[in-house]
């Protein structure tokens, strides 16, 4: 089976992102959903907080599947069960299995709500104990609440993004991720988030009747030695320290509910098995640029993140009085602006590139690399500067060789690191 992208069969004005529960309910309605979820909103740090859940659920021998958007490098890779990405032959049965039932609707699904019925759908089949769902986008409306019984809700650090979809402020941004409180179940939440924010989310837990609602690192406490020791000995960011607690703490409500012989020492045994692509992680870029030394890539996208980011680059990367040799690609619509703020200094270089089309997401294009670097002069950026266009090697090649084995990051979106991840494996694969 082929199984080629058909982003733009199903394409309506919503793209990616359509509200409401109708149609995944029609995807759904003959399939049987025996696994329980451990549901995960949030502005940032969804993914992370639900590869540490998965990692950890895995390690105390609970079968487990996950779920996350957008994919990073095949769109099957959005799927893991027992954490190995779904085979790609049963993904596109399922898949065509889904885009069968849409056919003849008049309503037609958007290609996420076709993703998220092939997730739920090859979840089921693998016969998986909990599935780790990542919402899509918001919570109260996005097709992965069609979930009615999840073991647990967790909602990560709230930030400003989507602001035309979600509102423009956190309490209405609160609201929607707030949407996936269920009556009974309980939520752990990230209490790092603004208080405004913070005041939706219990309000909403008790008007739902929700479950005891744990903030986290709050609410956290220092009972479970090994725990704190694992935080303690690891080389870890604080906001990667608050993804941990938030992925332990929701793990451990979801075994004590499944399996409730299991020990914290066994969920603990997950954190090392971590790997998630795209988030602080340092590539080898020898084979494409000749660059020996390590370069960051990260899929900061939005203010809150850029500060992250940018954090860690000037705590533990930037050398003084040096620049930074910045590959920057971003999505259109996005304030370019506001991310350049928090990430460059005024004697950064800069290499603006414009990441290619996304697969099974035509809706996605990326913002103009001129547009980048118009902003950054703005800003009273004054280092080189490149215009890569749509050549995202090119660009690759000039940072590397401008940096001149100082510091060098990729960031603004993950699609962009995406496209580095797809030209590291071809390469290897030469």
């Amino acid at each position: 089976m082929a199984c080629e992208s058909s982003g733009s069969r199903y394409k309506n004005a919503f793209g990616m992102i359509q509200p409401g529960l109708a149609r995944i309910s029609r995807l759904l309605q003959d399939t049987a959903i025996p696994w329980r979820a451990v549901h995960v909103a949030g502005t940032n740090g969804k993914g992370s907080v639900c590869a540490y859940v998965s990692a950890m659920l895995h390690a105390a021998n609970i079968k487990t599947g996950r779920f996350t958007s957008p994919h990073l490098i095949d769109r099957w890779d959005c799927i893991t069960i027992a954490e190995r990405t779904v085979d790609k032959s049963l993904f596109c049965e399922v898949e065509e299995t889904v885009r069968n039932r849409d056919s003849n609707a008049h309503d037609k699904a958007s290609e996420f709500e076709i993703l998220t019925a092939t997730a739920f759908e090859v979840l089921a089949r693998a016969g998986v104990d909990i599935g780790v769902i990542e919402v899509g986008l918001g919570g109260q409306e996005d097709a992965t609440n069609i979930i009615e019984d999840p073991l647990v809700t967790v909602v990560t650090k709230i930030g400003k993004d989507h602001q035309s979809i979600l509102g423009d402020t956190v309490e209405a941004i609160a609201r929607h991720k707030a949407g996936i409180f269920k009556h009974t179940v309980p939520c752990v939440v990230d209490s790092t988030s603004q208080e405004a924010a913070l005041q939706v989310l219990r309000r909403t837990a008790q008007e739902v009747g929700a479950g005891p609602l744990l903030q986290v690192p709050l609410d956290h406490g220092h009972g479970n030695p090994t725990l704190e020791a694992l935080l303690r000995d690891r080389d870890m960011e604080p906001h990667q320290r608050i993804h941990v607690l938030l992925a332990y703490h929701a793990a451990w409500l979801a075994v004590q509910q499944t399996a409730p012989m299991t020990q914290p020492s066994a969920l603990l045994a997950g954190v090392d098995q971590v790997c998630w692509p795209g988030r602080l992680q340092n590539v080898d870029l020898t084979t494409l640029a000749g660059r020996a030394e390590p370069v960051i890539l990260d899929g900061a996208h939005n203010p809150q993140s850029a500060e992250v980011l940018a954090s860690y680059v000037n705590k533990k990367v930037r050398l003084r009085h040096r620049p930074v040799t910045w590959m920057i690609g971003v999505s259109a619509g996005k304030n370019i602006r506001e991310l350049l703020s928090f990430l460059v200094q005024h004697h950064d270089n800069i290499a603006a590139v414009e990441f290619g089309p996304v697969d099974g997401m035509p809706w996605v294009s990326s913002a103009q690399a001129a547009s980048i670097l118009d902003e950054a002069r703005s800003l009273g950026v004054v280092g080189s500067m490149k215009n890569a266009g749509p050549n995202v090697i090119d660009a690759i090649k000039w940072a590397a060789k401008t940096a001149a084995g100082e510091p060098m990051v990729i960031a603004g979106s993950l699609y962009l690191v995406s496209d580095v991840l797809r030209l590291l494996r071809k390469r290897k694969a030469e």
